[in-house]
């Protein structure tokens, strides 16, 4: 008998700069932070708490949790032609919120591929600063 599986929990993505990817999500998403990497001079007991975090960020989003982990290296870049993830996709209420999302890209300068009708729906496509495939859709 299979798993019995109802959601996703959660997604982390490694990142290369923690920093420059929590710049990122906080401009284009932002979402809420549900749990973050202790700061230098914490105790212990908080640093071994959150060392699951492995220095990074895991936010809080209507989907579910999206983590941020800081452990690759510098020159390290996404791709989706190897094994692991292709891309990560968000749903959006609507057509209205990809055009907003369109203006919010525009302004913060992140390339995108604009608007794309796929018949069950509409994507706008671009990438995080590691090169991860990022999606927004929204029903027809």
């Amino acid at each position: 008998m299979p798993v019995a599986v109802s959601d996703f929990a959660h997604v982390r993505l490694t990142v290369t700069d923690i920093d420059r990817s929590r710049e990122f999500c906080d401009a284009v998403f932002g979402f809420d932070v549900a749990f973050e990497a202790p700061p230098a001079d914490a105790d212990q007991e908080t640093k071994d708490q959150l060392a699951f975090l492995f220095g990074g960020v895991i936010y809080s989003f209507g989907g579910g949790l999206l983590g941020l982990r800081p452990v690759a290296s510098g020159g390290d870049r996404h791709n989706e032609d190897k094994v692991g993830l292709d891309h990560l996709s968000l749903a959006m209420p609507g057509r209205a919120d990809l055009e907003s999302a369109v203006t919010l890209l525009d302004g913060l300068g992140v390339t995108h591929g604009g608007i794309k009708d796929i018949g069950a729906g509409f994507i706008l496509e671009f990438r995080d600063p590691d090169n991860v495939a990022l999606e927004l859709f929204a029903s027809a």
